[in-house]
């Protein structure tokens, strides 16, 4: 009888139970860093974010922002790697912290990630409709309705995680490739003219004006915001070559190379437009031509153009690269039988492609429900969809890894003592865990001004109370596992690649 190559002995579990894996070796060290940085979407973080940092956070010293994340980020990332050097899990913050601090608070931190990038790609589906319908209509005259676009993207997201996560990589290294070079060329050309009118400035990127301005939280709250996503490098342990060695070089890369990049992007944006031209420019009506000015000056309006296409297809890259993680953790989930008829079905992959083809198609069923209920309510694609959904997934996904570099200290005092270190296993996840919390609070008291005209929505107002009912649905039920099920409570973030399996 021909074996399936998807069916593999099950890594942590007894009695030579199988489950369903993700096709091995099937991304090196770009694809999984070019998976993470997508679903950060360089040219959105920057034309998005920036201009509202410069008009209503820290004002000129929205670069010092991006330079102040970068630091806490790697800090993080120093714990969180140390613990993908020994566990590799598709459900990577579920499996991190299930081993860390047991299995009820990993089952609730790993639904709470779950849920974050359940909701993340609808959110860029509204992001990148009203980009495309704009476009569109400025660019060529063609009006569109914004729900025609989040139909396609549905369709491509969904196709791009059926047929596997090389076919999305290639899909992905040609985004990203475009929008990350115009952007550049941006940058280097301010930089080549002397950084801009004024000449090159120091004030955006001291990280004293980092704490300055008209809000300094909110400032600093979106350049976090701008990272989102760079985690999922561990997620595609099972599919990488040499995940030991390459899930961690991947985070850090990430990380580290999306912070000089937004830190210079930003930077030169607020040269080249000179100090107050750019404050002006953010707090315009157009608030994109804090990047378009600079861009037509220095480049040519060939590339405002081509900047302005640049912006779908960095938003369809960043809800594409978030659908593979929402299908991967619901994959790792359903594996595990968390819910016995998920083994059956989302905890299956193809027996060709090697993917979560049906956790994939779930995905696109809830963000299909989900963007039509925002429409059927008559929120707007972008003020409405992308930013309450994105408020909610990021409140999320920010515990989540505020409770990871928690399990880090836990993992290496309990499992390792012998690879314990002062600073990669003690006070890089402290200081890690801390931060992220403070980053919680700055979003929790930000939240207001960052919905800008949905403050009032009763959306907003719940965000917390959902996080924290996922977050309680995941202990309870973990707690009923353990008294009625305990074989499969047993199983909770246990499954993991076998041949790295912790040790």
């Amino acid at each position: 009888m021909a074996v399936d190559e998807g069916v593999v002995p099950a890594a942590g579990t007894d009695g030579g139970e199988t489950i369903h894996r993700l096709k091995p070796n099937a991304v090196g060290l770009l694809g999984v860093v070019f998976m993470a940085v997508a679903t950060a979407a360089p040219i959105t973080a920057m034309t998005g974010n920036v201009p509202f940092m410069v008009s209503s956070g820290n004002g000129i010293g929205a670069p010092a922002s991006y330079l102040v994340a970068m630091v806490v980020l790697a800090i993080f990332s120093v714990g969180f790697t140390s613990m993908a050097k020994h566990i590799t899990s598709t459900g990577a913050f579920y499996g991190f912290i299930s081993y860390g601090l047991g299995r009820t608070i990993g089952l609730a931190s790993g639904l709470l990630a779950t849920f974050a990038y359940v909701v993340f790609e609808p959110a860029l589906i509204g992001i990148f409709s009203t980009f495309a319908t704009t476009t569109l209509r400025d660019q060529t005259g063609l009006h569109l309705p914004w729900w025609s676009f989040a139909i396609l993207m549905l369709a491509i997201n969904s196709a791009g995680t059926w047929f596997g996560v090389s076919v999305a990589e290639k899909l992905l290294v040609v985004l990203l490739a475009t929008e990350v070079t115009v952007l550049a060329a941006m940058a280097v050309s301010v930089a080549l003219h002397g950084g801009g009118p004024h000449g090159f400035s120091l004030a955006p990127i001291d990280p004293v004006n980092a704490f300055k301005g008209t809000s300094a939280g909110l400032g600093l709250f979106f350049a976090f915001w701008s990272w989102v996503g760079f985690e999922s490098t561990a997620m595609y342990g099972e599919e990488s070559r040499d995940p030991k060695r390459i899930i961690p070089k991947a985070t850090m890369v990430s990380v580290l190379g999306v912070g000089v990049f937004y830190v210079l992007v930003s930077w030169m944006a607020i040269c080249g437009n000179g100090e107050a031209a750019a404050v002006k420019a953010a707090s315009s009506a157009n608030p994109l031509s804090m990047f378009f000015d600079p861009t037509e000056r220095y480049v040519g309006h060939w590339a405002v153009d081509v900047m302005q296409w640049l912006m779908i297809t960095g938003s369809l890259a960043c809800g594409m690269a978030f659908h593979n993680c929402a299908a991967r953790y619901l994959y790792a989930l359903g594996r595990e039988g968390v819910l016995p008829s998920l083994k059956r079905t989302v905890g299956r992959t193809h027996a060709r492609h090697g993917s979560p083809h049906i956790a994939g198609l779930v995905q696109t069923g809830v963000a299909a429900v989900l963007i039509g209920a925002f429409w059927i309510a008559g929120k707007d694609p972008y003020t409405g969809t992308y930013v309450l959904l994105a408020i909610l997934g990021t409140m999320a996904i920010l515990v989540v890894q505020a409770v990871c570099s928690f399990a880090v200290l836990a993992y290496f005092r309990s499992h390792h003592p012998e690879s314990r270190h002062w600073f990669r296993t003690f006070a890089a996840p402290l200081v890690g865990g801390v931060a992220m919390l403070g980053v919680v609070v700055l979003l929790v008291s930000n939240m207001g001004a960052a919905a800008g005209s949905e403050s009032g929505s009763l959306m907003l107002r719940a965000t917390p109370w959902l996080v924290g009912a996922v977050a309680v649905v995941g202990v309870a039920y973990a707690q009923y596992l353990k008294r009625r099920a305990p074989e499969r409570y047993a199983l909770l973030g246990r499954t993991i690649l076998e041949e790295t399996r912790e040790r």
